[in-house]
């Protein structure tokens, strides 16, 4: 019968920037166990419905899966969120604009939108964080807002809600504080599409456009309408694209217009004031 090292010491994943760790979350998925199980228990001998499990999870993320969307889950801000094939898997630079929106807000009452919520990450984030806050999630797919409401079920967080809209289109009225999102922003040209994690991701999450901008065009057009006056607007955008955003706000009236850099070094987000 092989042990959990032995198991993780022949597992195969060539392709993958970081196999041992992609092993270990896989094998600990299929034991039921958190990851320091493994390295507290390496010779633990490992049942073979176990082993199967693993390698047929091995076998999905040689294929190039997600490992997120092999186990269904992914880890964002301080939160252990469910994932699926219809959302984008929540990343680590777009922590960013949590970390950017809670500096800028004091932590009083406010009504906070986040446009294409997916996972409904931003959104818990700034919740979990603020909870004189109200935070609304929006997203154009129906099964997608059914997830962001299963996580915020189980997150427990009120105040919080999920909406089924096309950005603003369901929003007619509503005024906010700020206005978040990470919208599609790859051009559809990019020749990443074909590369890594992003061929299993959904397209419409990731492409806006020849120039990856037409979803922050429409956003940033759209968005004075409903803005309270002193609102920010704060963007996720692609790492070359800062100038270019920061001249849409610009010309659509936006102040204190800036751009923040995130892990990498790379203005990823963009934000402005709307007077």
């Amino acid at each position: 019968m092989a042990t959990i090292e032995s198991l993780l010491s022949a597992a195969e994943l060539p392709d993958s920037p970081t196999p041992r760790l992609d092993a270990e979350l896989l094998l600990a998925a299929a034991l039921g166990k958190p990851r320091s199980y493994l390295r507290t228990w390496p010779e633990k001998e490992v049942e073979a419905v176990v082993a199967e499990r693993f390698a047929a999870a091995l076998e999905r993320r040689r294929a190039g899966e997600p490992v997120a969307y092999i186990l269904g889950r992914q880890g964002f801000w301080s939160l252990d969120l469910e994932v699926s094939e219809h959302t984008l898997i929540p990343r680590p630079d777009t922590e960013l604009l949590v970390e950017t929106t809670l500096a800028l807000l004091p932590g009083t009452p406010a009504k906070v939108l986040d446009l294409g919520t997916g996972t409904g990450a931003i959104a818990l984030a700034l919740a979990s964080e603020r909870p004189a806050w109200q935070i609304t999630g929006v997203d154009r797919v129906t099964e997608v807002v059914a997830l962001a409401e299963r996580n915020r079920l189980r997150l427990g967080l009120g105040n919080a809600d999920f909406r089924l809209s096309q950005w603003f289109s369901a929003l007619a009225g509503e005024r906010y504080t700020a206005i978040v999102s990470n919208p599609p922003y790859i051009a559809s040209t990019d020749r990443h599409l074909g590369e890594g994690d992003v061929r299993f991701e959904p397209a419409s999450a990731l492409v806006s456009g020849h120039d990856g901008l037409d979803d922050i065009r429409a956003i940033i057009h759209a968005a004075p309408q409903h803005l309270e006056a002193g609102g920010w607007l704060l963007l996720e955008h692609g790492y070359d694209q800062d100038e270019a955003v920061r001249g849409l706000l610009v010309a659509a009236g936006f102040q204190s217009v800036e751009s923040r850099r995130d892990l990498g070094g790379h203005e990823r987000i963009s934000l402005g004031r709307w007077s």
